[in-house]
């Protein structure tokens, strides 16, 4: 998530919840669907709440945990190996596993629920542009505790990035500041606890999940403000229009400012990754609202599920199919994308820009529509102004 999100001024927050609150008020569930309004069929909301969370837990978080932490100890291992003998055949496996595990990462930055709320996780993991200031200071001084809120922009996948892709012009100056510079033993161990931090919030994490807060999670099928699925579909739909939608595509291309912020990419040492990304969240995102289990195609019960469930149309179209088809025109127009969004922005930014429209439409779905058909009140703040 772009260190960006939370600078935007704050000043036109409350246009928005004006705005949303409008359409909201102006959507009643017994109106007509020819006036471009959401009904639903079922006046009673039956759906069994506790199979879809049992399926988000059993199928996709905590099976999306398992593969991540995994990658996460294998960059751990690389990195290890790198700082103990610095050569650039380690740094080569050391940026393998680097991006192996932020692409991983993709697929459970969304579930910010639980410990992971607790731990500021996702922050924690991937606050960029990165610091890169912060972080020299930090090596320079052999001195910082990365517990502190407010180191959280020099740590995290993106100051690995820069780490073992920016902090020198070539591969060889990178591999001489972990071995011949005079502080090198101060880059090993801030690279070292980097990779360590990410694997052992992570292993916090998921060990809740497997061993306390799975239960929990299933057994509150309360449809109230503090219910699992509310929780969650809030949570779900914060990641989609701040960590995808303006994190990685629409601050960089200046949606929020007024000029483009190419340095703001995911992945900007490393260049030709951002797009890689993006898709890997665009596609994790897409498969959570279609209830598919973790690495399969085999869908369980889920938003789309619950949508169908209840009749949910809009426009004369089934809500959930709007939905998905809308992830799919995003992906379509992002397939347009150059690999690298820094180079894509300084060449033709008018595709992010019309990426950003595209997810843009499904925030409205997903925001508005759909939180009114399953009764759930949105319980974040806008800070963009969008």
């Amino acid at each position: 998530m772009s260190l960006e999100i939370t600078r935007m001024t704050k000043g036109l927050n409350w246009v928005l919840s004006l705005l949303t609150i409008a359409v909201i008020a102006s959507c009643s569930s017994d109106s007509g669907s020819d006036d471009g309004t959401t009904t639903g069929g079922n006046n009673q909301d039956n759906f069994n709440r506790e199979t879809m969370l049992i399926n988000w837990a059993d199928n996709i978080i905590i099976p999306s945990y398992i593969s991540f932490k995994a990658d996460a100890d294998a960059m751990v291992t690389a990195t290890t190996t790198f700082t103990t003998t610095p050569n650039q055949a380690n740094l080569d496996n050391l940026r393998a596993a680097w991006e192996t595990a932020y692409l991983s990462f993709q697929n459970v930055s969304m579930f910010e629920i639980g410990k992971a709320e607790e731990e500021r996780y996702r922050n924690r993991l991937n606050v960029y542009p990165t610091n890169t200031t912060e972080i020299e200071d930090f090596i320079a001084s052999g001195s910082y505790d990365l517990s502190l809120p407010s180191t959280i922009d020099a740590q995290g996948f993106p100051a690995l990035d820069y780490l073992i892709y920016g902090a020198a012009n070539t591969d060889t100056d990178i591999i001489a500041l972990y071995s011949t510079n005079a502080n090198a033993d101060n880059y090993k161990q801030y690279l070292n606890e980097l990779s360590q931090t990410i694997a052992t919030l992570t292993d916090i994490v998921l060990t809740d999940w497997q061993t306390n807060f799975r239960d929990t999670f299933v057994a509150n099928t309360s449809s109230s403000s503090t219910g699992s699925v509310d929780k969650l579909a809030n949570d779900y739909i914060l990641y989609y229009e701040k960590g995808l939608r303006a994190g990685k595509i629409g601050i960089p291309a200046g949606n929020f400012s007024n000029e483009t912020l190419p340095e703001n990419v995911e992945g900007f040492y490393r260049k030709d990754l951002s797009k890689a990304l993006f898709n890997a969240s665009l596609t994790a995102t897409q498969n959570f609202f279609e209830g598919k289990h973790f690495n399969s195609n085999t869908e369980g019960e889920s938003f789309k599920s619950y949508l169908n469930f209840l009749n949910t149309i809009k426009n004369g179209d089934d809500l959930s199919t709007l939905i998905v088809n809308q992830f799919e025109a995003s992906r379509t127009q992002g397939n347009l994308l150059n690999d690298d969004f820094t180079q894509q922005i300084e060449s033709d930014n008018s595709v992010m820009l019309l990426t950003f429209d595209e997810l843009q439409r499904n925030v409205i779905l997903l925001k508005v529509d759909m939180l009114q058909a399953l009764d759930i009140n949105v319980d974040f703040v806008d800070t963009d102004g969008d």
